[in-house]
């Protein structure tokens, strides 16, 4: 048996026994999603939790600072930046700024190609966003939230992680990247879900993670999902990416493909990029 489908066989014998490792939220995020679900919290006690770890903090004042949310006078403190950026969206940021330390490896090769893998998921949620943006303001439709939809493309590809920490015990399965992608596609979507529900989070971070990479899973009405998937078509980072803006087109996710092309979308995208690098 080669040392790829012996992998593929070790990740499936686990995930079927329930015995594959899943990562775990850093710590300092669950603090702070803890302290947002906390009804009685307010944006000081928030300022304070963050404060506990100063690198989160200079993160949050920074994004506070950013273009994406277009503000002339700069904050300087953390409860500034908390009272800025608000609680639901303070949450999110912070569960991803941890996850992107997720994404690491002492292993030189498996290092660059979790570096790589954080990359296209920003990429994916830089176009997703950018795409619900223009869609929100064409149709007034305020049913889905920006704030949620930034977190579930965040976590749309988790999955992918322990299939990249299965692999670099077998290290050599690298040189094969094809290989590694095709091991994703296939697994990704059931890890992914598994992760979720560990984490605790809601249904709607589940579907998507199971599912976004299935285009035989359509829900009637337009969902979080659709978004992902533009963003990671636009990215080049899915299979049949025409197939999927065809899809989102004939859906009403946006009216003409143009509209994704065009300078406003660019600076939406690199905006809603710069939250995460």
């Amino acid at each position: 048996m080669s040392t790829q489908n012996a992998l593929l066989t070790i990740l499936v014998e686990k995930i079927n026994n329930d015995t594959l490792v899943l990562p775990t939220l850093p710590a300092i995020a669950l603090k702070v999603r803890k302290a947002a679900d906390d009804p009685n919290i307010n944006l000081i006690k928030m300022a304070d939790v963050i404060g506990q770890d100063p690198s989160l903090s200079a993160r949050m004042i920074k994004i506070s600072n950013s273009a994406y949310l277009g503000r002339e006078i700069k904050v300087t403190s953390t409860s500034q930046a908390v009272t800025r950026i608000g609680l639901i969206q303070v949450k999110n940021i912070a569960t991803a700024l941890a996850m992107e330390q997720l994404f690491v490896s002492k292993n030189v090769v498996v290092k660059k190609y979790m570096a790589q893998k954080w990359m296209d998921i920003i990429s994916i949620v830089g176009n997703a966003m950018a795409t619900m943006t223009i869609y929100q303001k064409a149709n007034k439709d305020k049913s889905l939230s920006i704030d949620t939809m930034t977190l579930t493309a965040l976590v749309a590809d988790i999955g992918a992680l322990p299939v990249l920490t299965e692999a670099e015990r077998h290290d050599n399965v690298f040189a094969n990247p094809t290989f590694l992608d095709v091991a994703i596609d296939k697994l990704a979507g059931r890890i992914g879900a598994s992760i979720m529900r560990e984490w605790k989070f809601n249904e709607v971070f589940i579907e998507c993670a199971e599912h976004w990479r299935d285009l035989d899973y359509v829900k009637p009405e337009i969902s979080y999902i659709d978004f992902v998937r533009v963003g990671a078509a636009l990215a080049k980072l899915s299979d049949n990416h025409d197939e999927v803006l065809a899809n989102a087109q004939a859906k009403g996710v946006f009216s003409d493909i143009e509209e994704l092309r065009t300078p406003e979308f660019e600076e939406l995208r690199d905006n809603a990029k710069g939250l995460f690098v």
